[in-house]
């Protein structure tokens, strides 16, 4: 039976289903237990489901069997010890026992960026299908989180297929996921949307099974949580649309710093100034260094490619400038750099031999501790690369920034980092860096010039202290 699309419910009302495996609600696992798989898995044995979280890598699993979150996000690892304790959380390396267990089964895998293309690697979501379509032995939904280009799940539905009786009516779901690191366990606790794109009432029931522990919550604190279901391909493209709107906006304000830093206005004025309009709001204005992470840059990159693919190539085209805008800023840093510390540009850029510089952060954002295309220690391998001593502190993330870039210094501390430093670059915007005082800096540093990446620093504050202060599009 077919369900009519599209259906925006505040208040859900659908009719109940029994779980295949005949336990009082859902079985849930999640396939993948990185940032997004490992948060789900723990938030929702929170929520009172019996979860179970796989993955091939076993150091990963050991890790979270003991209690250890391999991830740094507030609030998770005290979740993860609970729901161990209380018996409702596990995971496994057998996939024989994940498809065993589960009446749904999310796929929580990866899509990174294709090896010498823009669109999306599906290796890992063929691989997870694949692999629990040929160990499941009864009904089950199988739904996708994973961020895709739209068609992913007609192909993944085809995949099913081809490895599942046709007896067993395995049925496929999408249900995008919209977290925002250091901010996940509540935006899988309370979301301020849960989208569905399903084929049949049976799959709509159990994924609103799935989900009700949420809709309960929301209930009990007086909330609403709006439930979108519709087809396929609008619940992929919601994600994409997504970041794809919230980059442009970060790149629409960061164009606008390029602007002012040329006329002389200030764009941290601006912002709040066109804030104020509803219709744009204030949120995601923030001027500076701009976007990084594992979302955001591959998923608008994925995007432009597919719409090629369909032959919508020339409607996000947009998206190219909005990329290469991102980008700009992080050479911007360089040139700010270069100006505060008198050094010229050639045609190869700044040179910054015998100058030691201090990097603030390595993060793309606060609150985590991933650098994945984190803008932040971008610059600082360009400043390194460009003949700078680079020290670099960052309260999460040096242990990965070490990893990814071990050419740097990495310090224990922000005093350790701007010791005898010519200059201090501000790269994320931790609480610690914005909140600083920056006299008691001043007295370890050996120059009083500050590249503000961030915006975040209080200009007058750090000015009156004697520092040289640079932000992006401010004069």
């Amino acid at each position: 039976m077919t369900i009519p699309y599209p259906t925006i419910q505040p208040t859900p009302a659908i009719a109940a289903v029994t779980p295949p495996s005949g336990a009082p609600r859902p079985r849930v696992t999640f396939l993948g237990t990185g940032y997004l798989g490992a948060t789900y898995a723990i938030c929702y044995a929170e929520l009172g489901y019996e979860v179970l979280g796989f993955d091939v890598d076993a150091d990963k699993i050991a890790m979270l069997n003991a209690g250890q979150v391999p991830i740094h996000e507030p609030g998770l690892d005290e979740l993860l010890k609970r729901n161990l304790a209380a018996g409702r959380l596990r995971f496994s390396t057998d996939i024989a026992e994940t498809a065993e267990f589960g009446d749904v089964h999310f796929i929580c895998v990866g899509t990174p960026q294709r090896a010498g293309g823009m669109g999306a690697d599906l290796s890992y979501v063929e691989a997870s299908v694949t692999s629990l379509a040929q160990h499941l032995t009864r009904k089950a939904l199988i739904v996708g989180k994973s961020t895709v280009p739209v068609g992913t799940a007609e192909w993944v539905e085809q995949l099913v297929g081809k490895h599942t009786p046709n007896d067993l009516g395995v049925e496929v779901a999408w249900s995008p996921e919209f977290l925002q690191e250091g901010f996940a366990v509540d935006d899988v606790l309370r979301p301020n949307r849960i989208v569905v794109g399903v084929k049949s009432e049976w799959a709509n029931g159990m994924l609103y099974a799935a989900h009700k522990g949420v809709f309960d919550l929301a209930a009990t604190e007086d909330r609403e949580v709006p439930l979108v279901v519709t087809d396929f391909a609008t619940a992929e493209l919601v994600k994409v649309a997504a970041n794809a709107f919230l980059a442009t906006k970060i790149s629409f304000i960061n164009a606008m710093a390029e602007v002012c830093e040329a006329s002389g206005g200030d764009v941290t004025q601006l912002a709040r100034a066109i804030g104020y309009d509803p219709r744009i709001g204030n949120r995601f204005l923030q001027a500076g260094l701009g976007f990084g992470g594992a979302c955001l840059p591959k998923d608008i990159r994925a995007f432009q490619a597919r719409a090629q693919e369909l032959g919508a190539g020339e409607a996000l085209r947009f998206l190219h400038e909005v990329d290469l805008i991102n980008l700009r800023r992080r050479t911007r840093v360089l040139q700010l750099a270069a100006d505060l510390l008198g050094r010229r540009s050639g045609p190869a850029g700044p040179d910054f031999s015998g100058t030691r510089i201090a990097v603030l952060g390595a993060t793309f954002k606060p609150n985590t501790d991933d650098v994945r295309d984190a803008p932040a220690l971008a610059v600082a391998a360009l400043l390194q690369k460009a003949g700078a001593d680079v020290h670099v502190y960052d309260p999460q993330g040096s242990e990965n920034a070490r990893r990814a870039v071990p050419e740097l210094t990495y310090e224990a501390g922000i005093n350790e980092a701007v010791a005898d430093a010519d200059l201090v670059c501000v790269l994320t915007e931790w609480a610690d860096f914005r909140n600083a005082d920056p006299v008691a800096l001043g007295e370890l540093v050996a120059g009083r010039k500050v590249v503000d990446g961030r915006n975040c620093l209080d200009s007058t504050l750090w000015t009156q202290a004697g520092w040289e202060y640079r932000g992006m599009g401010r004069p």
